[in-house]
């Protein structure tokens, strides 16, 4: 563009005049950008970038039944439940990270994974991709949390799960993603008739 400075990148309507890393641990690096403003103001934008994909796993068992993880959160300082859920490094393939993050945190390990969304959750600040899936056809395997996590399991049939998310008791957004996201494809035909039998039976 013609009013990009040579070495300046436009970025929609942001033009980008450089970028520094103020913040890096294992996990995340926040990059602060000095940038011209859609309004042609300056200004700094700062976007703190994932070093994983946030994996999230819904498992149903034949009796129509869910797992459901309890663990206190630091940044809320708060206990929540939610679906099983975890990092999956960049360079690992989603469904194998699913696999391994369903089985670690539950000890329950998944037959088949089907895939049911991709979101931004946080797009204003962050770059976090995270992918969701569907287990079924689950049996036993070894239940081996991370060593920072102190996690309860609850298993509780889906209907239960709904309630809770509409209730608002189960506040994490991925959560909350995954089980409204579920229960609209079931009732729409977007699912295996396998899946979807299981979160809405009456269907």
């Amino acid at each position: 563009m013609s009013d990009v400075k040579r070495g300046h990148v436009r970025r929609g309507p942001w033009i980008i005049h450089g970028e520094t890393v103020s913040f890096d641990n294992p996990w995340i690096a926040v990059h602060e950008f000095p940038v011209t403003m859609p309004s042609g103001d300056p200004g700094r934008y700062g976007v703190v970038h994932f070093k994983n994909r946030a994996i999230g796993v819904l498992p149903i068992d034949e009796e129509g039944y869910t797992w459901l993880v309890g663990q206190h959160r630091f940044p809320a300082d708060a206990y929540s439940w939610e679906l099983p859920e975890g990092g999956g490094p960049l360079d690992e393939e989603p469904e194998d990270a699913a696999h391994r993050e369903l089985e670690e945190e539950t000890g329950v390990k998944a037959g088949k994974l089907t895939q049911i969304g991709t979101w931004h959750l946080s797009n204003s600040v962050t770059d976090e991709i995270a992918i969701a899936y569907i287990a079924t056809g689950l049996s036993s395997g070894q239940f081996a949390p991370d060593p920072t996590e102190v996690l309860e399991i609850k298993r509780l049939p889906f209907g239960e799960l709904l309630d809770l998310v509409m209730s608002g008791e189960i506040t994490d957004a991925f959560t909350v993603l995954m089980v409204q996201t579920a229960y609209i494809k079931a009732q729409r035909g977007l699912l295996p008739e396998e899946i979807s039998r299981h979160i809405v039976p009456d269907q």
